[in-house]
């Protein structure tokens, strides 16, 4: 488009420019967070393997030093990033559902169900549980107890409890039944692909919620 009829701008409004590459001293939000995210956007497309430090810094526009203080390695800046995107998807439910307000069964199931759609659909895990690279995920998320997954289970138990308090759940140790919702819900996202063409979407929400009702119920 021809620029001959556009209005002149003042110095007050300088021209729009395609933001430039950002240096080690200049960073969005913050450091930790820039970091992260330029990690979440070369696992979304180049996997796991393929995500280097380097590469995490240079997108990040921060020096490798840096990202050394925080994080010994690849594997602990992706063990953060999945533990602030789990996080930043319960809490976005939590406040969609009604913001910590007292539940019941049904509310509570529903919240975890939505909580399990959308781990399942995160561009982040979905990649991870899409490649062949998906080791570093059964480690955060299989064979030990992360930072991302005491989250989740402090959150149930706190569920939990209100739903015994209301008498929509059955008795038990909060914790346990925390424990066993999470292993129900967990599994059925990262086995979701197996069953697909078993189980389409509306079924998938339906069966898990019927699951956990189910568990729950008194």
């Amino acid at each position: 488009m021809s620029s001959s009829n556009a209005e002149p701008r003042s110095a007050a409004q300088p021209p729009e420019a395609a933001p430039a590459p950002r240096s080690t001293d200049e960073v969005p939000r913050s450091t930790d967070d820039a970091i992260l995210d330029a990690a979440a956007d070369l696992i979304v497309h180049l996997g796991v393997r393929r995500t280097q430090l380097a590469e995490i810094a240079r997108r990040a526009g921060v020096s490798r030093p840096t990202v050394y203080r925080r994080w010994p390695d690849v594997r602990a800046v992706i063990g953060a990033l999945l533990t602030r995107e789990i996080q930043a998807t319960r809490e976005g439910v939590v406040l969609e559902f009604g913001g910590g307000a007292p539940i019941d069964r049904e509310a509570f199931v529903d919240g975890v169900v939505e909580v399990a759609v959308r781990l399942r659909d995160h561009p982040v895990l979905g990649a991870l549980l899409r490649s062949s690279d998906s080791d570093l995920l059964l480690e955060y998320v299989v064979e030990r107890l992360g930072t991302s997954q005491r989250g989740l289970l402090e959150a149930l138990r706190a569920g939990i409890e209100q739903g015994q308090a209301h008498g929509s759940i059955r008795a038990g140790e909060p914790v346990e039944l925390a424990a066993m919702v999470l292993l129900i819900a967990q599994s059925t996202v990262q086995s979701h692909r197996m069953v697909a063409s078993l189980l389409p979407e509306a079924a998938w929400r339906r069966e898990l919620a019927t699951a956990l009702n189910g568990y729950l119920a008194p």
